[in-house]
């Protein structure tokens, strides 16, 4: 199993998108990027730790490859936006990708340049390494899951669920 931390804007959208997929085993919503130990959400909301709100997303890379999780994660989410993504404003919402090693960093801006004809504007995802993942507070797990009712979920989550599974319809389960 491998891990890879990413962040589109809300991680209850990613992880909403990032559950259910083939060779995904876990996907675990937290704070990562950021200046402030075991930041809690209020803290990052408040927009003064420099976390971003991302999910770890644990994967067989036998089932599913690194690319694949960052062409859905990409798909999910405008990555042309700087600190935000629709009414979700501000620096922890910005579209970050942590990755491992040389390797992975590679493929991420693989990826990032095999797309750069799909958006109008320059994607502004950050790409850095690794650094120190908080786990979120736990009425965040599966928080689409359990909320997908609530106004939120139903108008911002769950399109973008509908849109990424439309077009990777075999890869979930």
């Amino acid at each position: 199993m491998e891990k890879i931390v990413i962040g589109g804007g809300c991680f209850w959208c990613t992880e909403g998108v990032m559950s259910g997929l083939k060779g995904v085993s876990k996907v675990i919503p937290g704070y990562s990027g950021g200046h402030v130990e075991n930041p809690t959400y209020e803290q990052v909301c408040k927009k003064n730790t420099g976390h971003a709100e991302v999910v770890e997303v644990t994967y067989n890379p036998k089932i599913i490859n690194l690319k694949t999780i960052l062409e859905i994660f990409f798909t999910s989410h405008d990555p042309t936006q700087i600190d935000r993504q629709g009414n979700d404003i501000g620096h922890h919402y910005r579209s970050i990708i942590f990755y491992n090693n040389e390797g992975e960093r590679e493929l991420v801006n693989l990826v990032i340049d095999n797309l750069k004809d799909v958006f109008e504007d320059k994607i502004v995802t950050e790409v850095v390494s690794a650094e120190k993942f908080y786990t979120a507070e736990k009425y965040h797990h599966d928080y689409y899951l359990r909320n997908s009712f609530q106004p939120y979920c139903a108008m911002i989550i769950t399109p973008k669920i509908k849109k990424v599974r439309k077009k990777y319809l075999d890869l979930y389960s």
